[in-house]
């Protein structure tokens, strides 16, 4: 028998009316958002984020250069990339995902962008640049800048930093397979949105790709083994590295059309375990989102031998289902996804990608997505992103933006050293280690709007503490805005 659709017109089914109900009724109304002003500033926080030599047309005018002697203890340059959230560290790890996530989102979404997509790309080839940088010495990345406990142990601009900037690397050695491959993954993904754009530095992002992504494959282990001091219990990789060279092996896949890497994902399937955890993807995770970019070829008509890639990609998408989700995947009374741990809004915006990313390739297939005897369709996918979205944007028991910047109402005083201390112009004298403390503890607004920085977001129980010390909820961080940006241009055009 057929299954049922979430999309079955006429009187609906007693599942499908308890998930409009949840998705629609349950949530405030406040009126239709403006996804362009939202998408335009998601992309601007990047900016707040950089490290590194400021360029000319930077906008985000409160911030100045720093950490321009990064990478000098070790006899390189590491100066630019990203700081990943409210603190002074540049993490590898996550900046290659953020990175990734950025260049999926373009290309799948920049045709969304209007002129904003200049942008977009601009904050991938920070990031690009940083990572170049990283990983210009054959058999060695470089994969964090700055001692995490010293930076933690003070609360200063970046501007003034003096904390250590120690430098890590892995190499043959010392291997790191997760943060190479993810580094791969990201050279990879931002060679296609090169390839038309700079056809030189493409062929340079891609080259550089496969170097990578065979080092991390012929040098297995993960980087928290050989660096667990430094990297944890920041961005450790509890869930191990065989994902990431799997993740890798997909974009280089989709950026170079070598058959190689098709053998390599096919015969790795099984031993890189593609199945497993596939409700989870982020920074430490990539099981969904690697079985949903394979699942493209396959709905395409192009690609049958990752048939069982759609399968965990349909499964995927069943187990965010309101009323049959996966144990580990909830729902708050507002409606928002949450899942147990810190900066929940990051999962919240790489699933709601991936929703947005999948129905999109359903709808070009004609196609649903199985779920026992249910069956979700595209569009019923799209309204599920689009409530994340909203949520996100104010339409919340709070009725609150949980961007930084849009709407009447949003987080005042985040979790964020360069917002939450004066800026250099206004106060030009430095403010040493321990002397940021003060604004730390303060209950007054930051002085530093760093627009369109999205939280870590309220708990299950959709209650925020706009406060800094509650970090978990008040950080912002890149990896949440990447696959926002991407969300959000669709909705611009698609309201």
């Amino acid at each position: 028998m057929a299954p049922k659709s979430f999309s079955f017109p006429g009187i609906l089914p007693a599942f499908l009316a308890f998930s409009f109900l949840f998705l629609l009724l349950a949530r405030p109304t406040i009126g239709g958002h403006d996804y362009h002003d939202a998408l335009r500033k998601s992309i601007l926080f990047f900016e707040g984020q950089r490290s590194g030599r400021l360029p000319p047309d930077q906008r985000v005018k409160w911030r100045r250069d720093s950490a321009l002697h990064d990478g000098s203890t070790a006899g390189v340059d590491l100066t630019g990339g990203y700081y990943d959230a409210g603190d002074n560290v540049k993490f590898g790890f996550p900046m290659a995902f953020t990175t990734t996530l950025l260049a999926w989102s373009i290309i799948d979404f920049g045709r969304n962008m209007g002129p904003e997509l200049k942008n977009a790309v601009k904050a991938v080839k920070w990031s690009t640049d940083y990572l170049l940088k990283a990983t210009a010495k054959p058999g060695v990345v470089y994969v964090q800048v700055g001692d995490a406990f010293s930076d933690h142990s003070c609360w200063e601009r970046p501007e003034d930093m003096d904390t250590l900037r120690t430098v890590y690397k892995i190499d043959t050695a010392h291997p790191g397979s997760d943060v190479a491959g993810e580094t791969a993954a990201a050279l990879a993904a931002a060679s296609i949105v090169f390839r038309s754009r700079d056809p030189a530095y493409s062929r340079m992002l891609l080259n550089r790709a496969v170097k990578v992504f065979n080092f991390a494959d012929k040098h297995r282990g993960a980087y928290s083994s050989s660096l667990h001091s430094a990297v944890c219990p920041f961005y450790c990789d509890v869930n191990g590295y065989q994902d990431e060279l799997l993740w890798g092996a997909a974009w280089l896949h989709k950026a170079s059309r070598k058959r190689v890497f098709r053998e390599y994902i096919v015969k790795n399937e099984v031993v890189l375990r593609a199945g497993d955890t596939i409700n989870e993807f982020g920074w430490d995770n990539k099981h969904a989102g690697i079985n949903v970019l394979i699942s493209k070829e396959v709905l395409m008509g192009k690609a049958e031998y990752f048939e069982s890639f759609k399968q965990n990609a349909d499964g995927f998408i069943c187990s965010l289902l309101p009323g049959i989700s996966h144990p580990q995947v909830q729902y708050s009374p507002g409606g928002l996804i949450f899942k147990a741990g810190g900066s929940n809004m990051q999962h919240v915006t790489s699933l709601s990608f991936l929703l947005l990313a999948y129905s999109n390739y359903l709808s070009h297939a004609n196609k649903v997505v199985p779920c026992g005897e249910r069956s979700a369709s595209p569009a019923f996918l799209k309204q599920l992103a689009k409530r994340q979205v909203d949520y996100i944007l104010g339409d919340n028991p709070l009725g609150m933006s949980y961007m930084v910047g849009y709407g009447a109402r949003f987080p005042l005083r985040i979790h964020h050293r360069g917002s939450s201390l004066p800026s250099v112009e206004t106060h030009p004298d430095r403010i040493g280690c321990k002397a940021g403390s003060g604004y730390y503890l303060s209950p007054n607004p930051n002085p530093n709007l760093l627009v369109g920085a999205v939280v870590g977001g309220p708990n299950v129980s959709d209650a925020f503490p706009d406060s800094r010390p509650y970090f978990q909820e008040s950080e912002p961080t890149t990896y949440i805005n990447a696959p926002l940006v991407g969300v959000l241009a669709y909705f611009s055009t698609h309201p």
